[in-house]
Formats: structure tokens, sequence, C-alpha cells
């Protein structure tokens, strides 16, 4: 997870390469193409980014999990 200030960082270094994602990408070391899409898409709509990034809700459920633990 990155931090609200990597985050930003990543998002004005895109918007001062003219929206290269690669450059971009390039140069930080981080994020994937995906993830700074998505912040580029937050900041322009927002004029700003969550200060805490949207975890993914999980896949499996603890059942499912656990299921699959005493599977093994």
């Amino acid at each position: 997870m990155y931090s609200y200030a990597d985050r930003l960082r990543a998002v004005g270094l895109c918007m001062r390469l003219g929206k290269r994602l690669n450059s971009t990408i390039r140069q930080l070391v981080y994020p994937t193409k995906n993830a700074l899409r998505g912040w580029y898409r937050e900041y322009v709509q927002h004029l700003d980014l969550r200060v805490q990034s949207v975890a993914r809700a999980p896949k499996y459920s603890e059942v499912q999990r656990q299921a699959h633990h005493l599977c093994r």
C-alpha cells in the first residue's frame, strides 16, 4: 500500500510528464500502470486523493479460508 504522499508524488509527476504512465513508473519504480491510472482519475475528479487508499474486499470469506486450510 502506498502512502498519500507517494500517491500524490506519482500523480504530480505523471501530470508533469504529460500523462505518460510508463515514463512515470520508470522514474519512480512504482506503482503499476492500473494503480497510477486510478490515482490520476481520482485526482482529476476530486482535485485531491483520499488520505488512505481503499482496501479491496477479501477474495475469500473466513469460512472459505478455514475450509481450504482443513483440506490441506
